[in-house]
């Protein structure tokens, strides 16, 4: 396995902290993007140079809020003038939401969908000409099982993001493979403890809007975290998706799995996206395209 330089967005906590360190463990040079570098996530940043410290692995941190075009295009060009390179992206990024559809407004939408999608558009739009010329690289993607699996109530404008980003991954699965530049998507379910998901979520704005909904709906929205939580048995542990995203980046190019589900409550995800991705490839196959579905290597040209 060669050492690979990898940038992670929204690596402050969670998933993406977890990852950042396993990715470190395993002997890849890890920047882990985040916000507030010097203000709100001044914490993560000094424990992320302890954790680099105390086990000797190359964790670095960089400021890069997804949100913005100039911060992302400038933590890519300090990346890669420090490291020379950027081998693999993970696009982790991602903010949910509690509360009936109809009470979050337009505007908090397009919030959700600038932090789920957008922003992953902003950095494969920095990082992207660098691969291409290489004819090397990786996008993972953490998805959701809601894109295919259970949906439950109150997570709408979430569902509908993430479900939008894993369509685009998909896109450029196929618009990269000749430039040999492999995608993985990484879907995890609904983890309940070990991330700060539900204790960040947005919630409605329009209030009054929320509160009619407590007349037939009253205290669901604090049941839903419970339900998940139920379902998940007592060893579901949410570093399974950290060492899957380090399988995926160890794994060979070109071997890479396009999808991998890691899903303690099994809610149907994986069987319902295993159809979609045949169903996918069938297509491909009847429209003459199938070599798509491959990524090239360097001797293909």
């Amino acid at each position: 396995m060669s050492a690979h330089v990898i940038l992670i967005t929204g690596a402050s906590s969670g998933f993406g902290a977890l990852t950042a360190r396993a990715l470190a463990d395993a002997g890849h040079t890890v920047y882990a993007g985040m916000r507030h570098t010097a203000g709100r996530n001044a914490p993560a940043v000094a424990e992320a140079r302890a954790y680099a410290v105390e086990h000797e692995v190359d964790l670095r941190t960089v400021e890069l809020d997804v949100s913005r075009q100039e911060s992302v295009d400038a933590a890519v060009a300090s990346v890669t003038e420090e490291a020379g390179r950027v081998d693999v992206v993970v696009h982790n990024a991602g903010h949910m939401v509690l509360g009936p559809a109809e009470s979050f407004t337009p505007e908090q939408l397009a919030e959700i969908y600038d932090t789920n999608v957008l922003s992953t558009q902003r950095l494969n739009r920095a990082v992207l000409p660098q691969m291409r010329e290489r004819r090397d690289g990786l996008l993972v993607w953490v998805g959701s099982t809601s894109t295919y699996g259970g949906t439950p109530p109150y997570l709408a404008p979430y569902f509908g993001a993430k479900a939008a980003m894993d369509h685009l991954a998909k896109s450029y699965a196929v618009e990269l493979s000749r430039f040999g530049i492999d995608t993985s998507i990484v879907v995890p379910g609904s983890f309940t403890s070990g991330t700060n998901h539900f204790a960040h979520a947005m919630h409605p704005a329009d209030t009054a809007t929320a509160e009619a909904y407590d007349e037939l709906y009253e205290g669901l929205m604090d049941d839903v975290g419970k339900r998940l939580a139920a379902l998940s048995p007592p060893d579901a542990d949410v570093g399974e998706v950290a060492r899957t995203i380090v399988a995926v980046v160890d794994a060979p190019r070109g071997e890479r799995p396009f999808r991998v589900t890691i899903d303690p409550a099994d809610d149907g995800s994986e069987q319902v996206s295993d159809v979609a991705d045949r169903v996918r490839a069938g297509f491909y196959d009847r429209i003459g395209f199938p070599d798509l579905l491959t990524t090239r290597s360097p001797a293909e040209g």
